[in-house]
């Protein structure tokens, strides 16, 4: 299947999307659907495969592309919002892991350090951090949150979704610009490329937080961020591959 529901309506597409994997469940035929909306991917394959100018990059179990993304394409392109990168640097100490940007300074949670045992060798370098925007929540929200999990930001916008609340916010560290997130802005627009390479000018790079829509943040605010950084994403800066097993 090519592309079979590009030209319905959304409410028409997710009735489809449905109808679609009944009738593949039902038949039990192995079936190829090519799709660029990543929503169909996830939700209705039982291994997806991502690819980039014909050359395959990952394939997986849904859940494993979006929680264990094998390089920067697979990771900036699996996830709605998608994932927040920016260089930082990692360092070791007492046994434990900490990542610094932007003037913050996070300590990574063991579990994430346990899953990556190859980050040792970054120790004292430069890293792709990557936070999802699930991974943030007001601190307001989040009793007992540690200093060393947290980030603060003023908000410079705010979307609210009903059920979840984006806020967009800038960071001082440097933009991710590589060959994978320059493919993946221009696949968004050639508006988005250019903003792209006028934030690695700036030195600044554009996070997108997704908070419970209790949260009362509005535009301007000051606001506290809590980081789950057991869920941190790291990344070597040359190869743009992810840093998981020796």
């Amino acid at each position: 299947m090519d592309e079979p529901l590009s030209n319905l309506d959304a409410k028409l597409r997710v009735q489809m999307r449905a109808e679609i994997a009944k009738i593949q469940r039902d038949l039990g035929v192995t079936t190829i659907y090519v799709t660029h909306d990543q929503t169909e991917a996830m939700t209705m394959g039982d291994r997806v495969a991502v690819i980039r100018k014909g050359q395959l990059q990952q394939v997986e179990p849904p859940q494993v592309l979006y929680d264990h993304p094998l390089n920067l394409f697979v990771a900036g392109f699996i996830g709605s919002p998608a994932m927040n990168m920016v260089e930082g640097d990692l360092s070791h100490s007492n046994g434990s892991a900490s990542v610094e940007f932007a003037g913050f300074k996070l300590k990574v949670a063991e579990e994430a350090t346990a899953s990556r045992p190859a980050l040792r060798k970054f120790d004292g370098k430069k890293v792709v951090l990557g936070i999802r925007p699930e991974d943030m929540e007001d601190a307001s929200l989040v009793q007992d949150a540690p200093q060393d999990r947290r980030i603060s930001a003023t908000v410079d916008l705010r979307e609210a979704l009903g059920s979840v609340i984006l806020i967009h916010f800038t960071v001082n560290a440097p933009i991710v610009l590589t060959e994978d997130t320059k493919e993946l802005a221009s696949d968004v627009s050639t508006e988005a490329l250019e903003t792209l390479h006028e934030k690695a000018q700036q030195q600044t790079s554009t996070f997108v937080a997704e908070l419970d829509s209790k949260s009362k943040v509005q535009r301007g605010d000051r606001i506290e961020l809590v980081v789950d950084t057991g869920r941190l994403h790291f990344f070597d800066p040359e190869t743009g591959r992810g840093i998981y097993q020796e």
